[in-house]
């Protein structure tokens, strides 16, 4: 196996268990709130839902802070590891009280915009569980953190067990917290058993002989300066996350005007993707950190990574558009869909083959360009990519869900072809300036 695609595939596995850990604790407290009520569950959709958004807040100091240390560990440069996560803690510190506070204050009207309305017993349930996981976000917040030093460190494996940790201790707690305190108990559950994921992190961050030696360093630059960085660093992939978060809504939106049928089947459907779009984002960390720890050595590996990533993560695409498109009947029984929301999910399934594959290609890409300072360009191609996106799903819209399918791999195809002509033109730039040096 070639060099780069075995260091993608290790550092990738545990990731994308991590991902699916990260959305196994919403499901484990929709079932266990289940057995409350409707509004029960209701109240902790809009809250998971919530918890995602604001996933995007915490990637500017997470997946800014990854990158600084790989490029430092890539550089073995200990002064400039040990300002990365002075930046990346400062960064963390500013962002989430204001995250906290604001949530707070709005956490009604929040609860209001989401389930419309007034006076429900949703309404009721979604405000108090956003009194106890608002404040809980601090422990998400660190955490994000503490995973994102690790990475950075090339450690992807320690994550991964802290997510599992945190997730099997809500598997137990889950059932007496509920029946105790109700929905209120969900939150409390998920807040306590991160807090002890986070307090086993941290104790591997102080045991970690890198950053252990990185904390004997001077630091390379003041702390306003590395939140600077850290800051200009992460907030193209926080605003590349959020223009998708924010895009995917819209697509439901457009979604709608076929009928309920189509959306309960396109949401279904959607569901089961993130099977394979959470390992197509896995190989994504994966590529990023690579790349970032080769920049760091001086050499260009990029175009090289960037193969091996698409090769994996276009495996991947295709195995699951196959997959996807043999057990879609099986797959919507499963979730117990009546025959008019199966055939609308059967239907997704079935065309959404090409888009899938796109997009695994373009997401493993994009880990180049997040791990070697691209990212701002990236966030261009997803801007393009959702300006071309939702116009042509709505004009597509009227041919059902294989519209919507194709309307997806058309604009997954203009962004692979953008960020083709990037890496191409950032090959070229390379060379030019390598032989500058040498002339």
């Amino acid at each position: 196996m070639n060099a780069h695609r075995r260091q993608l595939v290790s550092l990738a596995h545990p990731v994308y268990l991590s991902l699916l850990a990260s959305v196994a604790s919403g499901i484990i407290n929709t079932v266990w709130v289940s057995r409350l009520g409707g509004a029960a569950v209701a109240a902790v959709a809009v809250a998971t839902n919530t918890e995602n958004v604001l996933l995007g807040f915490a990637l500017v100091f997470a997946s800014g802070t990854t990158v600084l240390i790989a490029h430092a560990r890539g550089a073995r440069d200990p002064g400039a590891l040990r300002a990365a996560v002075r930046g990346g803690w400062a960064l963390c510190g500013l962002v989430t009280p204001l995250v906290v506070a604001g949530g707070l204050l709005l956490r009604e009207p929040l609860a209001r915009l989401v389930l419309g309305g007034g006076g429900s017993a949703a309404l009721h349930l979604a405000t108090a569980y956003f009194a106890i996981s608002l404040p809980g976000m601090t422990v998400f917040f660190a955490q994000q953190l503490v995973d994102g030093i690790l990475k950075g460190a090339g450690d992807t494996r320690t994550p991964m067990r802290l997510a599992l940790l945190a997730n099997g201790l809500i598997l137990l707690c889950d059932p007496l917290l509920i029946h105790l305190y109700g929905v209120q108990g969900a939150a409390v559950s998920t807040v306590l058993c991160r807090c002890v994921a986070l307090v086993a992190g941290l104790r591997v961050l102080g045991r970690g002989a890198l950053l252990r030696a990185a904390g004997q360093a001077r630091p390379a630059e003041p702390v306003p300066a590395a939140l600077r960085r850290t800051l200009t660093t992460g907030l193209p992939m926080s605003a590349d996350f959020t223009v998708r978060q924010a895009g995917a809504l819209v697509l439901v939106a457009i979604v709608a005007r076929l009928g309920v049928p189509a959306v309960a089947g396109y949401a279904i459907a959607y569901k089961v993707m993130y099977v394979a779009t959470m390992a197509f984002y896995a190989v994504r960390q994966a590529a990023a950190i690579h790349t970032a720890h080769t920049r760091g050595t001086g050499k260009d590996a990029r175009r090289d990574i960037g193969r091996e990533a698409m090769l994996v993560s276009g495996a991947l695409g295709l195995s699951a558009a196959v997959l996807f498109a043999a057990t879609a009947p099986w797959i919507m029984a499963a979730f117990g869909a009546g025959p008019e929301v199966a055939h609308q999910g059967v239907l997704f399934l079935r065309c959404v083959g090409p888009y899938l594959l796109l997009m695994a290609c373009f997401i493993a890409l994009g880990g180049v360009f997040e791990g070697s300072g691209g990212a701002p360009a990236l966030l261009g191609v997803t801007l393009l990519g959702t300006a071309v996106q939702l116009p042509l799903a709505h004009a597509l819209s009227g041919l059902g869900l294989p519209g919507v399918c194709l309307a997806l791999a058309l604009a997954m195809a203009v962004q692979c072809g953008a960020v083709a002509v990037l890496l191409r033109r950032a090959g070229r730039q390379e060379a030019e300036v390598s032989f500058a040096r040498v002339a």
